[in-house]
């Protein structure tokens, strides 16, 4: 797993007792208010991808899912376009709506399948495979009649919303390449190699085919990072797509802000989103909680469980009115008297 940026490294020093949290939440926060909702589209790829503030807010809200997952595929020899088309083909995930049209006939109790030869030919599938997969998916009490391009499916003892479910179950089922992948693209990146990029996400799968790159093969599906690779990749992995954000939209913003942000989320060992059910609602201040959300119910929490406020964060001095530890702050001088 490796990151796409070219992070530009900077030996800079920081000042001893420097508000670097304040530094790195202003620096993030103010271009991120101003960016816009651009989006970039790939012919092919029906996934218009965020960018922008919509992907920033995903990242920093650590969804389960990001709302357009996108696969970066590399693979482990530089071929022609041709050959990487015919990969790509391979991979597109096929479902049983795509070369067939079903029909049900619920006074009859039945479910045709009408398979398109020509979708077939064109996804390279076998006939005799497709109807090995649906037999393989029924149940025992469905009965199967099939001629050479019609599956008939007959449930008798099936009630009606059975059979409707029993539809539904056969347009998704899942006949070729590898799930979850779609609409592929093959492009290029920078140095000219030929890539394939698709909608969706799942490199447990990919990685399991000997053509595909794995070290350098990528996904946005930072928790697919973070469950396949470990925390540390995921760390990585939201600073390159912050930094990816930030870069895209002409935010100059200092790489050391990025890294102290994915640290702090992932500090922990697991991935923490940076509102109230994160890291806002777990800060070891008592008056820091409650003066960001749900203020009762911190303070009603920390009175029953008797917690203490040691008062050494910036947000619980400003509250009570005196000078908050950080910089000058910090400093405390002892004067000798005569």
């Amino acid at each position: 797993m490796v990151m796409k940026a070219k992070i530009e490294k900077k030996d800079i020093h920081i000042t001893p007792n420097e508000p670097v949290g304040i530094m790195a939440a202003h620096s993030l926060g103010e271009p991120g208010t101003q960016m816009t909702m651009r989006t970039f589209h790939l012919p092919g790829v029906v996934e218009a991808v965020p960018t922008g503030l919509p992907r920033l807010i995903e990242i920093v809200d650590a969804k389960k899912t990001p709302k357009k997952p996108i696969v970066t595929i590399y693979l482990k020899e530089k071929h022609e376009k041709k050959k990487v088309e015919e990969f790509a083909v391979k991979i597109d995930q096929v479902l049983l709506q795509d070369i067939a049209k079903i029909n049900e006939d619920l006074k009859k109790k039945q479910i045709m399948i009408i398979i398109d030869q020509k979708e077939l030919q064109l996804r390279k599938i076998g006939l005799v495979d497709v109807k090995k997969i649906i037999k393989r998916e029924l149940e025992s009490e469905i009965a199967m009649k099939h001629q050479r391009e019609k599956v008939l499916l007959i449930a008798k003892n099936l009630p009606l919303r059975m059979i409707r479910k029993l539809t539904n179950k056969m347009r998704s089922l899942h006949i070729a390449g590898i799930k979850g992948i779609t609409k592929p693209v093959v492009t290029q990146d920078e140095k000219g190699e030929w890539i394939i990029i698709a909608g969706g996400s799942n490199l447990t799968d990919l990685f399991k085919l000997k053509e595909v790159d794995t070290t350098r093969s990528t996904t946005n599906d930072i928790m697919e990072v973070y469950k396949l690779f470990g925390i540390e990749a995921a760390r990585n992995a939201i600073v390159n797509e912050i930094y990816t954000i930030m870069k895209t939209q002409g935010a100059d913003v200092d790489i050391r802000h990025i890294t102290l942000l994915a640290d702090a989320m992932t500090a922990e060992g697991e991935i923490m989103s940076v509102g109230r059910h994160g890291l806002s609602g777990r800060k070891a201040s008592v008056l820091a909680r409650a003066a960001f959300e749900e203020t009762v119910k911190h303070l009603v929490n920390a009175a029953i469980n008797g917690e203490e406020d040691k008062l050494k964060g910036v947000t619980e001095n400003i509250l009570i009115g005196q000078p908050v530890p950080v910089g000058t702050g910090l400093v405390k001088l002892k004067m000798k008297t005569e």
